[in-house]
Parts: structure tokens; sequence; C-alpha cells
């Protein structure tokens, strides 16, 4: 698992002031298309932050996601959390399947230009 994507799924883990005490993900809303667009564009944020990291030159073509695509997630999480009722191993374990998703069917050139535009749209 990247490196990123442990750090995310770690700060997942910590305590989040002013969230709903989550429920069973058996009980948990299904997200709609605006909560499953930013589980997803967490997941890209995280794996071109790797990228990035890792010195690739077309993950290096974006702007700069450790900081940016960090707080995103922390902050679209704690949302779904509330929102959706979910437990910090649900969005977690959602998170890694976006993960495996796109890089499984290639979409993350596809999927960046969106998800840098609600990046954008968050105001971080």
């Amino acid at each position: 698992m990247i490196a990123n994507l442990l750090t995310l799924v770690f700060l997942v883990s910590q305590p989040v002031a002013d969230t709903a005490e989550p429920v069973e993900a058996e009980t948990a809303m299904p997200l709609n298309a605006a909560q499953q667009g930013a589980l997803r564009c967490s997941a890209a944020f995280a794996l071109v932050a790797e990228k990035q990291k890792q010195g690739d030159p077309a993950a290096l073509e974006y702007p700069p996601l450790g900081e940016r695509g960090r707080e995103f997630f922390v902050r679209s999480g704690a949302q779904l959390m509330d929102q959706a009722g979910m437990t910090r191993e649900t969005l977690a374990a959602h998170l890694r399947r976006e993960v495996d998703a796109i890089r499984a069917d290639g979409s993350l050139e596809q999927i960046m230009p969106p998800c840098l535009l609600l990046l954008d749209a968050s105001g971080l």
C-alpha cells in the first residue's frame, strides 16, 4: 500500500471533532454522487502525491498534492463519517477500494482534471 494512503488511513483513525457517532457499516447510508466523488478524488490525490514524492515526471505536472490532498481527505472524511454514518474503518476500506479501482481501470489521468477543480472549489 502506498505511503500517502497509509498516512491518510492513519489520519482517519484519529478522533475528529464535531462528527456524529458513527454507525456500523451495514446501517451506513449509501453515498451520494458528491460524496462518492470526494472519496474518489481523495484516492486520486493520494496516488498522485505518492508519485510526486517518487519524482514521477507525469505526476509532477500536477500541482503539489501532499498537503492539500491530505487536507481534502481529512475534511471530506469527516463529512462522510458525519453525513453517511461511516466508521473510520469503513471509510479506510472505501478509500482502499477506490485506490484499487483507479489503478485497475487506469483512470487516474481522466479523473484528475475534475478532482483538481473540486480541490480548488474547496478553498484548500
